[in-house]
């Protein structure tokens, strides 16, 4: 019998094996033994082996281990057993088999602490948010003083919410001093941006050079008057909220109200709002979309906010509304003329086929303006139309799909490009060294599906395997980690306490 020419090699492999076995099996209980504490930062977080989507519309890539340190991204590296950064850090979060995204933006949020007269504490908003991955928020129109006050116990971590950004509403005035005077007031009230709605054109102008000078940024829900999407372009809008004034600037003349429209009328204005897509001339909403883009107005066209229009009975009947709906809001958007958005006491089949319509010329003009290299960012607008913070935002992610959106898209929408509008690109939106830590770990793939991102388990497959818990596992902002299902946990026991306790 011939000789083993490789004489121990046998037992160096088994031993080899065994070490490596032994150094799994020690590094999964060291994971296990050092996770985060729920909304404690810890000097230093490591996210390892996990799949990073970087946020500029670039492929997954992995596995990587991201180290934090504070606030502040300090490294993103290639996933490696024994690294000397994962023996030395105070927390770890396993994430193999899951995928790390930047942490939301939500560009068009409104803080309330009630709603049709009933209390609702902003705890409860902040952790929906939170729990649907939003790091960050635009606030376009609140309480100046409530907001103002939330805002710095946010920065200051003594809330569990995310970092805000607050565009107070702005009025005008009667006379262009006095329109320049109040934006100079609410600049020095605090204001990160202003939020105009319903000026006509002279009133907007005036608004927007007075902010320029100011280096107020500009969110702007065009009102029917004389002003529309030529004027955001004229004057360097920031972004243009929903989707009014666009195809406005693209009719021949005015829209084909009946004789007995009343614009103050919610359901006449809601009804004939869905038909308003179909009159703008295709060529000349063309040339409105390339001149928005040439002059750097962004789109941020909350789809999810008008879909009871095109689809009442699915508002109706969303899943989540029975853990997590509160009273407040569940009165709120009962049918009534006294509540902003809860115009649906006369809604009919007819009013749903012309959204539907509506949405399809809505979405195609949403996905030209961004070929043409238009900025598209994400918001929700929550709280009014049956639709509920952090639900809302996830939702609005799948109708950029439906709009055309690749997935990789999608999120790039809602990081980057939204940081982008906030002129914060070098700090927020992205995975990246020197960037926040705002982070949200995926226990899943969410471009293969974007439904795991609820928290409900309303994708059957997924029940099966997940017990019914959503994808998001944690939500990291400037370094604090927060735990999804903790947080969601808390929020069905402020609204039992609620329902108990009217």
């Amino acid at each position: 019998m011939t000789d083993n020419p490789f004489p121990n090699r046998t037992g160096s492999f088994f031993s080899r094996t065994l070490v490596l076995c032994l150094l799994m099996v020690s590094w999964n209980l060291f994971a296990q033994e050092r996770p985060p504490q729920h909304g404690q930062r810890p000097a230093t977080l490591v996210i390892a082996d996990a799949m990073m989507v970087d946020g500029v519309g670039t492929p997954a890539e992995g596995p990587v281990d991201i180290v934090i340190q504070n606030e502040r991204i300090m490294q993103v590296r290639r996933a490696r057993e024994g690294a000397d950064y994962r023996a030395s850090a105070d927390a770890i979060i396993d994430a193999r088999d899951k995928y790390v995204l930047p942490g939301f933006i939500n560009m068009h949020a409104h803080l309330m602490d009630e709603r049709a007269g009933m209390e609702m504490p902003f705890q409860y908003q902040f952790n929906l948010w939170l729990g649907a991955g939003i790091t960050t928020l635009r606030d376009v129109g609140s309480d100046y003083q409530k907001a103002l006050a939330q805002k710095r116990l946010s920065a200051e971590g003594k809330i569990a919410a995310p970092r805000m950004f607050l565009y107070f509403w702005c009025p005008g005035g009667d006379n262009e001093k006095a329109i320049r005077e109040k934006v100079r007031e609410l600049k020095t009230l605090g204001a990160d941006g202003l939020k105009c709605h319903q000026m006509d054109r002279d009133t907007y102008r005036i608004v927007a050079d007075e902010a320029a000078k100011l280096g107020l940024k500009l969110a702007h829900h065009v009102g029917v008057k004389d002003a529309n999407a030529w004027d955001d372009a004229a004057v360097g809008t920031a972004s243009i909220e929903h989707w009014y004034g666009v195809p406005d600037a693209a009719l021949h003349g005015v829209q084909q109200f009946p004789a007995d429209f009343n614009h103050s009328n919610e359901l006449h204005r809601f009804r004939y709002a869905g038909r308003l897509w179909r009159e703008a001339d295709p060529e000349r909403l063309q040339e409105v979309l390339s001149t928005l883009v040439d002059s750097g107005v962004a789109w941020d066209p909350t789809f999810c906010i008008y879909e009871a229009c095109r689809d009442l009975q699915r508002a109706l009947g969303q899943p989540w509304f029975t853990e997590y709906l509160h009273p407040a809001l569940e009165k709120f958007f009962t049918p009534s003329p006294e509540y902003h958005g809860s115009f649906f006491w006369g809604w009919t089949n007819t009013d749903e086929v012309y959204w539907k319509e509506n949405y399809r010329i809505w979405m195609q003009a949403v996905r030209d303006f961004a070929d043409m290299g238009g900025i598209v960012t994400t918001g929700e607008d929550a709280g009014f139309i049956y639709q509920m913070f952090g639900f809302g935002y996830l939702r609005e992610l799948e109708l950029h799909e439906e709009a055309g959106f690749h997935p990789l898209e999608v999120i790039q929408h809602a990081t980057y490009n939204s940081a982008t509008v906030l002129g914060l690109e070098h700090e927020l939106g992205r995975i990246k060294p020197g960037y926040y830590a705002d982070l949200v770990v995926v226990d899943g793939n969410p471009l293969e599906n974007l439904h795991i991102l609820f928290p409900t388990g309303i994708n059957p497959t997924l029940d099966a395997q997940r017990g019914g818990r959503g994808g998001i596992e944690w939500t990291i902002k400037a370094g604090i980690p927060y735990h999804a299902p903790t947080l969601f946990r808390e929020v069905r026991g402020m609204v039992r306490s609620a329902r108990e306790h009217p």
